[in-house]
C-alpha cells in the first residue's frame, strides 16, 4: 500500500473515532465504556501500525505488529458482520460505522496480504495473536459483571441467554481468531520475499 494511501486511512479512521468520542462525551457517557469496545481498540492499534509502516525503516517487528493488526481487524470486521449488522447501534454515526468495521478492516488485511512481510514469521505468532483478545475477555467479564454494563451483546449474560450462552459464544470468537491468524500466517509466509 502507499505511504500516501496508509495516512489517509489513518487520518480517516482518527476522525471517524474521534467524532464519535466527541459524542460519546456529550453525551455524558463513559469514557472507559468508549474504549472499552474491541472495535475501538484495534482501529487505534491499525492507526498506530500504519504510522509505524510509514515512519518506520521496517523489519520484524514491524511485519510482527502488522500481522497483529490484521488478524484483530479481520475479526473486527467477521464478528460485526456475523454477530453485530443488525443489532441497534445506538448513537454509532452510519460513517463512523461503515469505516471502522468495514474500510479499516478490508485495508489492514489487504495491506498485510498484498504486501509481504520483510521476513518469515514463526507459527507461534499465531498464538500471540490470542493474547490480546483474552485479557480483552477477561477484563470485559470481569468489569460487566461488577458494573452491569457490557460493551457487546453476546457478552453480556443476560441478554446473550446465560453464561453458557457466554462462553460458546468466546470459543465461537476464540476458534475464529486461530483461524483467521492461522490463514493470514499462510498468506504472510506464502509471498514472503526469499532471502530478505
Amino acid at each position: 500500500m502507499p505511504t500516501f494511501a496508509r495516512l489517509a486511512l489513518a487520518l480517516l479512521a482518527c476522525m471517524a473515532i474521534g467524532r464519535q468520542l466527541v459524542l460519546h462525551v456529550q453525551g455524558a457517557y463513559s469514557v472507559l465504556n468508549f474504549f472499552s469496545y474491541f472495535t475501538n481498540l484495534s482501529n487505534i492499534a491499525a492507526v498506530l501500525v500504519l504510522l509505524l509502516s510509514v515512519l518506520a525503516r521496517g523489519g520484524g517487528w514491524l511485519d510482527r505488529a502488522r500481522y497483529l493488526s490484521a488478524v484483530n481487524m479481520a475479526v473486527v470486521g467477521l464478528v460485526f458482520a456475523v454477530l453485530l449488522r443488525n443489532t441497534d447501534l445506538g448513537g454509532l454515526l452510519p460513517w463512523v460505522n461503515v469505516v471502522l468495521h468495514y474500510v479499516m478492516p478490508v485495508a489492514i488485511v489487504l495491506d498485510w496480504v498484498l504486501r509481504p512481510p520483510s521476513t518469515p514469521l514463526g507459527p507461534r505468532l499465531v498464538g500471540v495473536a490470542l493474547v490480546f483478545p483474552t485479557v480483552y475477555l477477561v477484563y470485559c467479564v470481569v468489569r460487566g459483571a461488577s458494573i452491569g454494563w457490557y460493551p457487546y451483546p453476546f457478552l453480556d449474560p443476560a441478554r446473550a441467554g446465560g453464561q453458557g450462552a457466554v462462553a460458546a459464544y468466546a470459543v465461537g470468537i476464540a476458534a475464529t481468531f486461530l483461524a483467521v491468524g492461522w490463514a493470514l500466517h499462510r498468506a504472510g509466509q506464502r509471498v514472503a520475499r526469499p532471502g530478505a
